[in-house]
């Protein structure tokens, strides 16, 4: 059997991430610092322990890693560490996010014992300017506290481990059978109704700018079961109050954090924010800079009186108001290891042992009564069992009372199912029992149920994957318990789909989004396989196996190749080259061309005269280039019947047509008349086509004979 392992200094995960130093562990990962080889940057890695992985709440570890990554992706605020990439190695699930250099606030906390109203104000201000973008994501963190926030060594602030993060529409407090977030930040409502909310994370906050402040929580006990007692029906003590020097708009604005109805503390980060830099704009420096010194250590000694005799009242008062499933689980379980023989002495005098023990004491009096009053035995006898009677008929009835609504005739066990073999001594769930065995089994038994399905990779379709109460012989209250069961519907299947390979297509051109949003949790892209394409704009897909509308396991493996887009290429040097050579070299570059001709007087017809981008210019396939090419040098015709005509009127037309015109005269030209044309000695009398500029520009020169 595969064995999970942690990872060692220097091993280099998924070819990526090459470890380098053990940072910190918690309760449910080790977080080291590595190098990421191929952005050379560092990152902190974030690995689920081994115990975890190979535990029976494994599913559901493995579901925070998941949601922490995605919870942290939907947000974008310099505030929130950044998750950069999740997968698996060696069997264990891994994080890798954004390395933060600094701190936590819990070491801050320890080192300096408490905050000035600054820091404090500046730190909150950071926090809540990140739950803001959270809230406005839709996503509430549900477990803020000090060892959650860090400080960088500038000291900006980081909120980090989404992995208890909610979507506001399902941010329920218990969602695995454990106590989630830490007992002295934990908001009324979280423990009373197993409700998280925005306001639940800014009460958290508020316990903490409490704490930062005094350098203590402001409920304490080594119970935690009596600390969420006092979250519940005890308002967070005014800072004010226990101290004068602290500013009255702080303690106002801590308290109202801190407010123990929902209704009274901002509805969310944002509303919060505003609040605190309202505050911090009211402060002058002497009360930015107040620091409280050790006198709150015995802060509680301070509060008056009347106030902590209200309090124990109350507890008193409200010790039998309903609490949920888990409240009551931490209480009776805290109850049993910090007092057994307390507890031990309270079983020993339960309601059922009261109809015999009521007999004695009444025998006993009778007895009593006889031997000292024998002159009126008879009316004592008669009041005595009267007495009697009553007191046995109070103590059946109390006895009947504990049985039907406290003892065993008030619950049902949860019975075993047929097809699993429970070990003695153990847990055992009913994960992995026919749900139709398993159905006549609570329909003999007349237990109430409550059937959900959802999809399992683990569990084939039909069979129960969860249950809630989880274990055999955990209790179903009769007078409101429902056992809640969750049934397989198999490995969910997915569907390609069929457009993902039409060019233009929506899921053509965001193909992984397209298979994630159909439901594939296996898609694999290499990168270096991908292809550079004319057609295909860059990330489009190129080519899909299975092919497009295939169903297949949401979790089988779906490959693909995406398009690097147009391939860049060296613009050609063509000037100067015949349009053929020059058309050659530009398909083969796979550019397209835009041709145009001119007129030149130095190029040769049929040649390139200029492009519209020089030589090596950085270009791609399937851009277009304007080619310029030479039609040759411009002529102009010499009309056919100059001869014998005027000179000035030969000229004048000449000169018209762009020629340059010069006269040799015979005999002095008396007469005026043309007689010869000719250029360079060569006669156009007839006329003729002659280039109109030689190489250089110049306009050719036309000679006319006078006579």
């Amino acid at each position: 059997m595969y064995m999970a392992t942690q990872p060692q200094i220097g091993e280099l995960i998924d070819g990526r991430y090459q470890i380098t130093k053990l940072i910190a562990q918690g309760g449910m990962a080790t977080v080291y610092q590595a190098t990421d080889i191929k952005l050379e940057r560092d990152v902190a890695v974030k690995v689920m322990h081994v115990q975890l992985a190979q535990g029976p709440h494994k599913d559901q570890f493995i579901e925070r890693f998941h949601r922490e990554a995605q919870s942290a992706a939907k947000i974008s605020n310099p505030h929130i560490v950044q998750i950069y990439d999740t997968g698996s190695y060696n069997g264990l699930e891994y994080l890798v996010m954004e390395y933060v250099h600094g701190v936590t606030l819990r070491q801050e906390l320890e080192r300096r014992g408490t905050c000035t109203v600054r820091e404090t104000l500046r730190i909150v201000d950071g926090i809540l300017e990140g739950l803001a973008a959270a809230h406005a994501a839709g996503i509430i963190h549900r477990d803020m506290k000090p060892e959650n926030i860090m400080l960088t060594d500038r000291g900006r602030v980081r909120i980090t481990d989404f992995g208890l993060a909610k979507a506001t529409s399902q941010a329920t407090l218990a969602t695995t059978g454990m106590l989630l977030g830490t007992a002295g930040y934990l908001a009324p409502e979280m423990i009373e109704h197993n409700q998280a909310t925005a306001q639940g994370d800014i009460y958290s906050v508020g316990i903490m700018a409490w704490e930062m402040l005094t350098g203590k929580l402001p409920f304490q006990s080594e119970n935690t079961v009596t600390v969420m007692f006092k979250h519940v029906h005890e308002d967070v003590p005014a800072l004010h109050a226990l101290d004068t020097r602290i500013p009255g708009s702080v303690s106002t604005l801590i308290s109202t954090l801190a407010a123990r109805n929902i209704e009274n503390r901002p509805q969310d980060g944002a509303v919060a924010l505003a609040l605190v830099r309202t505050c911090m704009q009211s402060l002058t420096p002497e009360q930015l800079a107040l620091r409280l010194g050790d006198t709150t250590e015995h802060y509680t000694s301070l509060l008056p009186q009347a106030q902590h005799t209200a309090a124990m009242q109350q507890q008193t008062t409200n010790s039998g108001i309903e609490q949920s499933p888990l409240q009551a689980d931490q209480m009776l379980e805290t109850a049993a290891l910090t007092d057994n023989t307390q507890a031990t002495q309270t079983l020993g005098n339960t309601p059922s042992d009261a109809p015999t023990q009521a007999l004695h004491q009444t025998q006993a009096a009778q007895a009593d009564q006889q031997s000292t009053n024998q002159p009126h035995n008879k009316r004592r006898i008669a009041l005595i069992s009267i007495i009697s009677a009553v007191v046995l008929a109070l103590a059946i009835a109390a006895g009947a009372w504990w049985w039907t609504q406290a003892g065993p005739g008030s619950y049902w066990q949860l019975p075993a199912p047929t097809d699993i073999q429970c070990v003695d001594d153990k847990p055992c769930s009913l994960k992995g029992a026919s749900w139709k065995e398993y159905e006549s089994t609570l329909k003999v038994a007349n237990i109430p149920y409550e059937v959900k399905h959802d999809y399992s990779d683990t569990i084939k379709r039909g069979y129960i994957t969860t249950t809630s109460p989880e274990h055999v012989g955990d209790h179903i209250n009769k007078h409101s318990g429902t056992l809640i069961v969750t049934v397989s519907q198999g490995i969910q299947q997915a569907t390609i789909p069929e457009d993902i390979t039409q060019l233009g297509s929506t899921n053509n051109t965001k193909p992984l989004a397209a298979l994630r949003e159909a439901g594939f949790t296996n898609i694999i892209h290499d990168e270096s396989s991908d292809e550079y394409s004319i057609d295909h704009p860059q990330g489009a897909l190129i080519s899909i196996t299975p092919d497009p509308g295939s169903t297949l396991n949401h979790n089988e493996a779906v490959t693909v190749v995406l398009s690097l887009g147009p391939k860049p290429v060296s613009m050609p040097d063509i000037e100067g080259k015949s349009w053929d050579e020059a058309q050659a070299a530009l398909q083969e570059a796979q550019l397209k061309a835009n041709s145009s001709e001119e007129f030149s007087d130095s190029v040769p017809a049929g040649t390139v005269i200029s492009t519209s981008e020089h030589a090596n210019a950085q270009l791609h396939w399937g851009d277009t280039v304007d080619v310029v090419i030479s039609k040759g040098p411009e002529t102009a015709h010499i009309p056919e019947n100059l001869i014998g005509k005027n000179e000035k009127q030969v000229t004048q037309t000449l000169e018209q047509l762009g020629f340059k015109v010069t006269t040799n005269r015979v005999l002095g030209g008396i007469f005026g008349t043309v007689r010869e044309i000719s250029v360079d000695g060569k006669s156009y009398s007839s006329g003729g086509d002659v280039r109109l500029r030689d190489t250089q520009g110049n306009a050719t020169t036309i000679t006319l004979t006078i006579v």
